[in-house]
């Protein structure tokens, strides 16, 4: 399906030259001379490339046709992850890669979004946040707690965050997958 280049946006995939590629930044620019044109920041898909790409605001360009399916992940093996199809039971590979480094967030049997082209998984999307338990932070000390200051914490998936005063070892907490920043404290 064809777009022009004006109505792209962050998280759109388009092909170019037969490849995939997400775009991950976009800044619309009205030169004093000469015609507006969109500044597009890319990511290539299944091989990690960036780009940075320039398009007149009326340019038609080719965005990829995509389905979304749930999928499973099923467990790891070395440096690839095993999903399964949640409506056809198809098991298929991805490898750390084409996770883009969010491979740390991955836990047995969690449900998440896969994006597929032609047939073929492309992109697999983590929930925005995930609960995970708090295995290791400082102690609390006494009067800290009238500013909002942060400690150090280690998670139980072994990433390093940092979280409130007020939480302590073995508490389950939230955590934003986009940047592993600390959300809230979880409410199970």
């Amino acid at each position: 399906m064809k777009i022009e280049a004006n109505e792209l946006r962050n998280g759109n995939i388009i092909v170019i030259q037969n490849k995939l590629w997400l775009i991950t930044r976009t800044q619309h620019t009205q030169p004093g001379k000469g015609g507006a044109y969109i500044q597009a920041e890319m990511k290539s898909l299944g091989e990690g490339n960036k780009r940075s790409e320039r398009f007149r605001s009326n340019e038609n360009i080719e965005r990829a046709h995509l389905e979304e399916a749930n999928v499973q992940f099923l467990y790891r093996e070395r440096n690839t992850y095993v999903f399964s199809h949640q409506e056809t039971y198809e098991q298929f590979s991805v490898t750390e890669k084409e996770l883009n480094g969010d491979s740390a967030f991955l836990e047995d049997g969690m449900i998440l979004t896969g994006i597929f082209y032609e047939g073929k998984i492309m992109l697999v999307k983590l929930p925005s946040q995930v609960t995970l338990e708090v295995t290791e932070c400082d102690l609390s000390l006494k009067g800290q707690t009238a500013t909002s200051s942060y400690k150090p914490a280690t998670l139980s998936n072994g990433l390093h965050t940092t979280v409130p005063q007020h939480i302590e070892r073995g508490m389950q907490i939230v955590i934003n997958t986009e940047d592993c920043s600390y959300a809230e404290r979880s409410k199970r």
